[in-house]
């Protein structure tokens, strides 16, 4: 166990008074707690904290108790695999007992608590993540991380292959922490180890493989991670729908997203590897298992007219009546990626479509959904029997109304759709 002259306890999360209390409290009567991983990574590497998580030598029900007795509130969110969240103060510490493997399939772990600190930095997965800090700030680096810190690298610990073996998920997680904290090229070893491995990706749950894939996706910038998981063939196992697609977008989309203030949007960066085509996306979200708004957005995209440079104002309103705001909005943000992604070789024209479509998506900001004038109801009260024909009509006067950028009149509707001819 190296004990390092880095430390954190200068940072204001390492200060924070409810972190100080678990100190206090787990660290009394011969057991002892530490923060471990992405406070520590992060802190570091300049990066935001977010969740602050901590190992401790104490069995789970030994952390239960000594919390109640001091009036904090014990979540058992994995008691079964040790961990325990605290919430003090409305924020929650997840606090997990030392583990060691007993036996791994690559899908599941069976664990036994323990005591050894070496031991449990051994089992994780990347040496970044293997750092640990005590009540005193000062950051114990068991197995080299602080090294790959300084280099951004993102490494296994110990033998890549095996650690591969243990969780097959540890693939993605390799490309995922790439894409959030690696620089210049991925870990020579651990990218071989996961082009030899890919294929065992597919023994994986989609709930798992979609999550991870989503968190690489809100990286600040995954293009070069996406690119390297295209090279190694995993992102072709993962997402064969990008196969012949690509993600030449990605480089524009990430500029475009800059340029404009856009947030990360995990979706949007998908849709732009993905070939629009309805058929493909439902397999494709049947596969993954998406939920039922990231399947519904998909669709829409897939079928959704895209909008072009020189598409007028009012034909966007039409297309966005018909299509959907969102789904339009989706469309064209890739379109201005795309333009984005070839400004180098035909600037002059490139940039002129940009600002199109830019003024088309600043529209397509401000654009509310009008409301059809008539209704059902309307066309009942006017003397149409009840039946299909009430909606035909309805139809009808509907497609008319767009049609004249949504200038028809409620007389002239009830007109068109109350005409016997």
């Amino acid at each position: 166990m190296s004990e390092t002259d880095r430390s954190v306890s200068g940072e204001a999360w390492f200060q924070d008074v409810a972190l100080r209390r678990v100190f206090d409290l787990l660290n009394a009567d011969g057991g002892e707690v530490r923060v471990v991983g992405g406070a520590i990574r992060n802190s570091l590497m300049g990066e935001p904290v977010g969740d602050v998580d901590l190992a401790t030598t104490l069995k789970p029900d030994e952390v239960v108790a000594r919390a109640k007795s001091a009036g904090i509130k014990p979540v058992l969110t994995g008691i079964d695999h040790g961990t325990v969240t605290l919430v003090i103060d409305g924020r929650g510490f997840e606090v997990t007992t030392l583990r060691e493997d007993v036996e791994t399939t690559g899908r599941h772990a069976e664990v036994a608590f323990g005591a050894d600190w070496q031991i449990d930095a051994e089992r994780r997965d990347f040496t970044i993540n293997a750092l640990y800090a005590g009540a005193d700030g000062r950051v114990i680096d068991p197995v080299g991380g602080l090294a790959d810190i300084e280099t951004r690298t993102v490494r296994f610990i110990g033998d890549a292959e095996k650690r591969i073996a243990e969780d097959h998920l540890r693939i993605l997680r390799f490309f995922r922490f790439f894409a959030w904290y690696g620089g210049g090229r991925p870990d020579a070893e651990g990218l071989k180890a996961c082009v030899r491995a890919k294929d065992t990706l597919g023994k994986l749950s989609a709930e798992r493989v979609w999550k991870e894939l989503k968190a690489l996706l809100n990286a600040p910038d995954p293009g070069r991670a996406l690119l390297w998981m295209r090279q190694s063939g995993v992102l072709t196992f993962l997402l064969p729908e990008t196969e012949k697609w690509g993600i030449d977008a990605i480089p524009g989309l990430i500029q475009v997203e800059a340029d404009h203030g856009w947030a990360p949007d995990p979706m949007l960066r998908l849709m732009t590897m993905l070939p629009p085509d309805r058929v493909r996306m439902e397999k494709l979200a049947e596969r993954l298992k998406l939920s039922k708004a990231e399947t519904q957005r998909l669709y829409d995209w897939s079928m959704a007219t895209p909008p072009q440079p020189a598409t007028a104002g009012t034909a966007l309103d039409r297309l966005m009546y018909r299509h959907g705001r969102e789904a339009t909005i989706d469309r064209l943000k890739i379109a201005v990626a795309t333009v984005k992604g070839r400004a180098a070789d035909v600037q002059e024209v490139a940039m002129a479509e940009m600002a199109k479509l830019s003024a088309l998506l600043k529209r397509a900001d401000k654009w509310t959904r009008p409301i059809l004038p008539i209704s059902g109801k309307d066309l009942l009260d006017a003397g149409m029997q009840p039946g299909e024909q009430v909606g035909q009509r309805l139809r009808i006067a509907e497609e008319k109304w767009v049609d004249s950028n949504f200038a028809l009149e409620r007389d002239r509707l009830m007109e068109i759709a109350t005409r016997t001819n």
